[in-house]
């Protein structure tokens, strides 16, 4: 397959996809893509706005990823600007509605966007959640339960990475906790490419 690999980051759910397929990688951050380069040398990495190139280049792939920034959606985030922390309120980031319809209407491959339960309502109902996080599709996935889910949610950095075996120890970034708690977790990411390969 040609995959598209939206909002890349260090490649969470790509880490246990192998050499199989052709991976073309957006990641906005250059000093992240660098990373994502290194982890996988083989990909095609992008450094530009992943919500643009999805409208110019969805008819060139096969299966589409797209994992759209979330602090606007958290209910974690939210609580952070009502509370003692001191975080301004947000608009929601729209972008994330917007890849939804945009696939369902549009392309012709499968596809899948994965963010987290916002604290609102729902606008679109997901198609199905794998841990704590929804996902919306064109396919269903079965549902198994992640043990280390709950690291994200509360652990250290050096908790994520071992867990998920990453070492970052050697990368200039401003946020490595930030950078393991946005990937996904990796058995997700393979469960799912592996649900898509059964439908081709």
């Amino acid at each position: 397959m040609k995959i598209l690999n939206l909002y890349a980051g260090i490649g969470g759910n790509r880490k246990l996809w192998g050499e199989h397929h052709e991976v073309t990688a957006l990641e906005f951050d250059p000093r992240v893509a660098a990373v994502y380069s290194d982890l996988f040398p083989n990909d095609r990495v992008v450094v530009a706005d992943a919500h643009d190139y999805l409208l110019h280049h969805y008819a060139d792939y096969d299966f589409i990823w797209s994992s759209p920034p979330c602090p606007s959606h958290s209910q974690m985030r939210k609580n952070m600007s009502v509370g003692i922390m001191g975080a301004k309120p947000l608009f929601p980031d729209m972008k994330l509605y917007e890849e939804i319809i945009f696939l369902q209407h549009y392309f012709k491959g499968y596809w899948v966007v994965e963010n987290v339960k916002p604290y609102y309502e729902f606008l679109i109902q997901p198609s199905f959640t794998l841990g704590r996080h929804p996902y919306w599709s064109n396919f269903m996935v079965e549902a198994k339960h992640y043990e280390a889910d709950g690291i994200k949610a509360v652990g250290a950095a050096s908790k994520i990475a071992e867990r998920f075996g990453y070492d970052l120890d050697n990368y200039n970034l401003p946020d490595k906790r930030k950078a393991l708690r946005n990937a996904v977790n990796p058995e997700m990411g393979l469960h799912i490419l592996r649900t898509v390969e059964g439908l081709l």
